[in-house]
């Protein structure tokens, strides 16, 4: 809740589009979209941006929460993977994965050679 005791409002992704390409497309302004769609200016001025610097899909993005001082990342869902980070990444997953169970065989193998060798002692 803001100051005044409201709740913030939210809008879904299709709404603010459907605001922003609206008033594009008529030549409104932003007090005239704020009359008609009973939203607050500011908040489409916020919207414009965002769709004029990333498109549409900006405007699906998940905004909320304040950005971690240290590193600059924000809370919410984390941002997608490129496809090719994302398939080398499992790539990488699946080596790493075999090599340790390589490693794991490779130790068995030594331990089992160390109890025989201290079979043949006794």
């Amino acid at each position: 809740m803001d100051k005044t005791g409201r709740k913030n409002k939210t809008y879904s992704p299709e709404f603010k589009i459907s605001v922003i390409i609206d008033m594009r497309e008529n030549h409104l302004g932003l007090r005239e979209t704020e009359r008609k769609y009973n939203v607050q200016h500011s908040v489409i001025l916020k919207w414009e941006r965002i769709f004029l610097e990333e498109g549409a899909e900006g405007l699906m993005k998940e905004r909320r929460g304040r950005a971690c001082k240290a590193s600059g990342t924000r809370k919410g869902r984390p941002p997608k993977l490129d496809k090719k980070v994302e398939e080398d990444l499992i790539a990488e997953n699946q080596r790493l994965r075999m090599e340790i169970e390589y490693l794991k065989k490779l130790d068995a193998l030594v331990q089992k050679r160390i109890q025989e060798e201290e079979k043949r002692r006794q």
